[in-house]
């Protein structure tokens, strides 16, 4: 019976974290954690456990690690020596939430890494102008229009439309030389 409750109170640990820093559930506090699950242990072993879990919790998270590569990474924490490990029922239940949570973690690190508002969608046209009905041309060459829809999480988009001549174009396209040059050589240098 003991081990069952100790399996159910890292489980509403691990779940206690997750709800602080992946679902962004202020009502979480570590003081609850302790006091709804672990009232008899120690503050600073609880702090311990709270942080090596949450530790745990973000590196499998960061890696989205799948099954093999969880089940891999949980026997290596098993084996270390001394405070740094974790034991077998630790594992197993850091197996179980993460098998249960994985997507809504991944999720959730995907919405908190975004920008916002965000390009949700772009148009483009190339326009020739032509002559007014007074015969002269209103502009030299053609403009290019260029439709951005921008827009945050749950809320309608905004539109902003942009115009371009042919210097303009040039401009944006060196520009954008510039960053993939940058870009490049970052990736090549890790």
């Amino acid at each position: 019976m003991a081990d069952v409750d100790a399996a159910k109170s890292l489980s509403g640990l691990l779940n206690g974290i997750a709800q602080k820093v992946y679902y962004n559930n202020s009502d979480i506090t570590e003081e609850l954690l302790k006091t709804e699950l672990y009232p008899e242990l120690p503050q600073e072993e609880f702090r311990a456990l709270h942080e090596k879990m949450k530790g745990l919790l973000k590196s499998i998270a960061t890696a989205d690690m799948d099954h093999a590569q969880l089940e891999a990474f949980l026997t290596a924490q098993t084996k270390k020596q001394g405070g740094g490990g974790v034991s077998v029922e630790q594992a197993a239940a850091l197996s179980r939430f993460w098998k249960s949570q994985r997507i809504r973690v991944r999720e959730s690190l995907l919405a908190q890494s975004r920008w916002e508002p965000s390009l949700r969608g772009l148009s483009w046209r190339v326009d020739l102008q032509t002559a007014t009905s007074r015969g002269d041309a209103a502009h030299s060459g053609p403009v290019a229009l260029m439709e951005l829809e921008l827009g945050k999480v749950g809320q309608d988009s905004e539109f902003v439309c942009l115009e371009f001549d042919e210097a303009n174009i040039n401009q944006v396209l060196k520009k954008m030389a510039e960053i993939q040059e940058s870009i490049d050589r970052i990736v090549h240098r890790t």
